[in-house]
């Protein structure tokens, strides 16, 4: 299933591979505890806040380490060690989700401390085959990078607006028919350019712009 996902993504340049839901993994080690979570995430402030979240749920924890992606054409990425050995623990994390092609995704390890140092192969090994766990208990799915955009029109437009809507099989998220009309539409980032211009070439079109990426 993983090798179709695969296939999908590098066929559709703006499919990007993410997780359904929240998942959990556990590996153990000389004593130590591996707990992992990981999440599905949109942005920065959602991430900042399961972070609070984990920290507080585990405050007695040893180490709370994780590594993050944002993005598709241009991803963004995080990795962090909280005071574990450097590249022991949040580059693992995020080999992990590059290995997969994951993005929009955040991984979080949270280790208790055994008693027995495990030395920095060890440790490696630890935050990798935990942050593994957590992923392979969750369900991969394929998603599309989006736009929104608006569009502003006279009334003589209303027609063949609502046709290419129909024959390109957009999803209107808002609209106001009136004077001064509006409709907002999701566009996938494969068909952006095309779609503006099918639009931009419909008389009593007044304007278009992106909302938001």
């Amino acid at each position: 299933m993983l090798f179709l996902y695969l296939i999908i993504f590098l066929m559709q340049s703006d499919n990007y591979l993410t997780i359904a839901r929240p998942s959990e993994g556990l590996y153990k080690d000389k004593g130590s505890k591996f707990l992992s979570f990981a999440f599905p995430v949109r942005d920065e402030n959602e991430i900042k806040s399961l972070l609070a979240g984990i920290r507080k749920e585990h405050f007695s924890a040893s180490h709370c380490c994780f590594a993050w992606s944002l993005g598709v054409e241009e991803v963004r990425f995080r990795v962090n060690d909280d005071g574990e050995p450097s590249g022991t623990a949040g580059r693992p994390i995020y080999g992990q989700i590059q290995s997969l092609k994951l993005t929009h995704i955040l991984v979080v390890v949270v280790r208790y401390f055994g008693g027995t140092l495990l030395g920095i192969g060890g440790l490696i090994q630890a935050y990798k085959k935990a942050a593994l766990d957590a992923i392979n208990h969750a369900e991969i799915i394929t998603r599309t990078v989006e736009h929104l955009l608006e569009v502003h029109f006279e009334y003589i437009a209303m027609n063949a607006l609502m046709q290419l809507i129909k024959e390109e099989l957009l999803e209107i998220v808002d609209s106001k028919y009136d004077l001064h009309s509006f409709i907002r539409l999701k566009v996938r980032s494969a068909k952006l350019e095309l779609i503006k211009q099918k639009v931009n070439n419909i008389e009593g079109v007044i304007n278009q712009k992106i909302l938001q990426d």
